[in-house]
């Protein structure tokens, strides 16, 4: 009896193993192999447990990308990137167009893979966007996700052109998330006071403060 449980256990180990490698196998050519090597360990484990979502996810990140450089050189809602309305708006973008494709639950899924991957760069020091992730940088992106998936339904059918002004409203309408600047865009606190940020290098709690997308 024991060497047929023995048996038994190891054939298990054995099914396991093969799905895994049959998945590893099938992530890298629908993601591609060199795609998927740059992903953090968050993300690559999001490939691989839904290795067809994850080619129309690639592509899909590809296209906002593009469309986030119009809208940045257009200036039409600045240029910050950093906490400000184009920032707000990157997000809840790409949250929509996933969830129009591959559903709200996995693009969620996806976004919060993302931020784990924001604060694994932060603890190794690597910039993302030229910034060092923060926690209330985190906050707010989740924010905006959260309100992406909350503007559209799978497969709805909306052009690129009415998403973008459906996302472009609800940023008008404060219904995304920013992180609170003085005129000069320096980072202030709930109080109004300004953040030297300097004094804050390398921390990961900094005490900024976020504010509906129409604060001004």
């Amino acid at each position: 009896m024991q060497v047929v449980a023995v048996f038994v256990l190891n054939k298990k180990k054995i099914h396991i193993i093969i799905v895994m490698l049959f998945i590893v196998i099938l992530s890298n050519i629908s993601f591609g192999q060199s795609s998927f090597k740059t992903l953090s360990s968050p993300e690559k484990k999001w490939v691989l447990l839904h290795p067809f979502k994850a080619k129309k996810a690639q592509k899909i990140t590809f296209d906002v990308q593009l469309i986030v450089d119009s809208i940045r050189r257009s200036e039409i809602i600045g240029k910050d990137n950093n906490g400000g309305a184009l920032d707000a708006f990157k997000h809840s973008f790409w949250m929509a167009s996933l969830a129009i494709k591959i559903g709200k639950k996995q693009a969620l899924k996806l976004g919060i893979a993302h931020e784990k991957a924001n604060y694994l760069e932060f603890k190794k020091k690597q910039m993302e966007d030229a910034v060092l992730p923060d926690s209330l940088s985190s906050i707010m992106d989740l924010k905006n996700n959260e309100t992406g998936v909350s503007l559209v339904n799978k497969n709805e059918p909306i052009s690129k052109d009415q998403l973008v002004n459906k996302i472009l409203a609800a940023l008008a309408h404060g219904r995304l998330t920013i992180i609170k600047k003085d005129q000069k865009g320096n980072f202030i606190d709930c109080n109004g006071s300004l953040i030297l940020m300097q004094e804050w290098m390398g921390k990961w709690n900094i005490p900024k403060c976020l504010a509906p997308s129409f604060y001004h």
